[in-house]
């Protein structure tokens, strides 16, 4: 493996799968380590550095859903999850737990890359913000902090972890703040014009970053549901 190779473990029982994505995304200069155990992947995460993941939900020994909550407990490790079940639920619950996307088999391998890619980026860099003029290193409003230099965020100066696409939404509010961002805006700025993803993604999301921020929708500090419009980051505080 060279350096420069992106690392990515695949938690998939299927063989076939398996063999399929480490030679296809060899050729993309992605190293694969694969596993069908996700006690075996917890200790990979221990051991190995670890680029990104792909994770199955039907898994022997731990569904993928429990074992990503129990991964968003201390990583934020972009986290793309591949399963047969490709109904509305599963995606829902996946994004709530903290998965950054998601993908039904059988899929286009292309696809896989691209979207693989995109969340490298997400994960990597700054989010690239709407306004004009020179972008802030920091936004502050009240007890919460976005720095987009190391990709952190603190709340009443203590670290909140971020999923790279619930930074990448949270510092969109921020940058705009004041202005009501419609769900179709949020979703451009997050994934350009490589995907449209089903419809209450941007809303989980939300409720995610919410929760993160222990802020109410009903008493909202920071962000407010502006109802058949999107969502606003309410200009309180300071911004630097």
């Amino acid at each position: 493996m060279n350096r420069s190779d992106t690392t990515v473990l695949l938690v998939e029982d299927d063989r076939k799968i398996t063999d399929l994505l480490t030679e296809y995304l060899s050729g993309f200069e992605m190293h694969v380590i694969s596993t069908a155990s996700p006690g075996q992947a917890k200790n990979i995460l221990k051991s190995e550095r670890v680029d990104i993941a792909i994770l199955d939900v039907m898994l022997p020994e731990q569904d993928g859903f429990s074992f990503l909550r129990e991964l968003r407990m201390y990583s934020d490790l972009p986290v793309l999850m591949l399963t047969a079940r490709g109904d509305l639920t599963d995606r829902v619950v996946g994004l709530e737990l903290g998965a950054d996307d998601y993908m039904s088999k059988p899929f286009e391998p292309r696809e896989l890359i691209a979207r693989l890619r995109a969340l490298l980026r997400r994960s990597q860099h700054k989010a690239p913000l709407v306004t004009d003029g020179v972008e802030p290193e920091q936004f502050v409003s009240g007890p919460l902090t976005l720095d987009t230099r190391s990709r952190t965020a603190s709340l009443n100066e203590a670290e909140i972890t971020l999923t790279g696409m619930e930074f990448d939404i949270l510092h969109h509010l921020l940058a705009n703040q004041g202005m009501v961002l419609s769900r179709d805006r949020l979703t451009e700025m997050i994934h350009g014009q490589e995907f449209e993803p089903f419809n209450r993604t941007i809303d989980i999301l939300i409720s995610r970053i919410r929760n993160k921020l222990q802020d109410s929708p009903e008493n909202p500090r920071f962000i407010r549901t502006v109802r058949g419009a999107g969502y606003l980051f309410i200009p309180n505080q300071s911004k630097q």
